[in-house]
């Protein structure tokens, strides 16, 4: 079973946007649009997601 988990290949800032497009199976940049369009709320989110998710630890 695949676990969330921040990118490590696929980051801009943190990889919470890279983790949640790997779990899902889709582009970072349709997660990295959702995130922008929701506004104010998925900023929230996304601390928390930062905070609390843990690294993949894959190497290059």
């Amino acid at each position: 079973m695949q676990k969330l988990k921040k990118s490590s290949k696929d980051r801009v800032l943190r990889g919470v946007c890279g983790g949640v497009a790997e779990f899902f199976g889709i582009s970072s940049t349709i997660v990295r649009l959702i995130f922008f369009f929701i506004g104010s709320i998925s900023f929230i989110v996304y601390l928390f997601l930062a905070v609390t998710l843990e690294n993949d630890n894959k190497l290059y």
